[in-house]
């Protein structure tokens, strides 16, 4: 294999480092799971070296873990830190649905509207994929239109730390069928000004109450989570 420069490793170690941060961030490689040095260089066709940095970038992040007698596997957390992360977003959704019903306009009621539209139509045909799609739009419109950037980022970054654990989420028709009506309450909440109503209904919305999280924990493998850090 030809000489790399160190300017051409940093820059192959970032790309691996974005790359295998998307798989966990999606659930691609689950909590709890092997990561193979040597199959990665294949993989992505280097040396051992980028992957090695770009794997001490991951453990950095807490992504992954690099034990000397384990070897490397991609991070699990506790139940009770996934707990507190689903608690942080819900209030952070609630605040974010407070902002919108304060400061909505016109074109939110409109963009509103038809991001609920979009949720309906996989709703009826029961296609989760496209469901999930069109609630990831629903959520990042509420999170535009409460026009406070640092809170929806912090937002946006805290479902991506938590998105791996939720892999039974919008699933079956029951579960698209009441996300789809605590769409519509949220977003009447949000068009009527009702600020604290909207707060209460997305409050709701996440899986971050005794009866919502204990749902949610039963359709999560046991495997992903990290005992004994409670």
């Amino acid at each position: 294999m030809p000489e790399v420069t160190p300017r051409l490793r940093a820059s192959l170690a970032n790309d691996i480092r974005a790359t295998l941060q998307t798989e966990i961030e999606a659930g691609d490689l689950a909590p709890g799971a092997t990561i193979d040095e040597r199959a990665l260089a294949a993989r992505f066709n280097v040396s051992r070296t980028p992957v090695r940095e770009a794997l001490q970038h991951l453990a950095a992040r807490d992504l992954v873990v690099i034990s000397p007698r384990q070897g490397i596997t991609v991070a699990r957390l506790s139940i009770a830190k996934v707990r507190s992360m689903l608690e942080y977003i819900g209030e952070l959704e609630a605040l974010c649905a407070r902002f919108c019903a304060r400061r909505a306009g016109d074109a939110l009621h409109e963009a509103l509207d038809r991001a609920l539209l979009a949720c309906q139509q996989p709703a009826v045909e029961g296609d989760a994929v496209g469901y999930a799609h069109a609630n990831a739009l629903f959520h990042d419109t509420i999170y535009n239109g409460s026009r406070n950037e640092c809170l929806a980022e912090q937002i946006r970054a805290a479902r991506r730390q938590s998105a791996r654990y939720r892999v039974a989420d919008l699933r079956h028709r029951t579960q698209i069928s009441r996300s789809l009506q605590e769409h519509f309450e949220i977003a009447r909440a949000i068009q009527a000004g009702d600020e604290a109503k909207a707060a209460e209904v997305m409050r709701r919305h996440v899986p971050a109450g005794t009866t919502g999280f204990s749902e949610f924990l039963a359709a999560v493998p046991r495997h992903f989570f990290e005992f004994g850090t409670d």
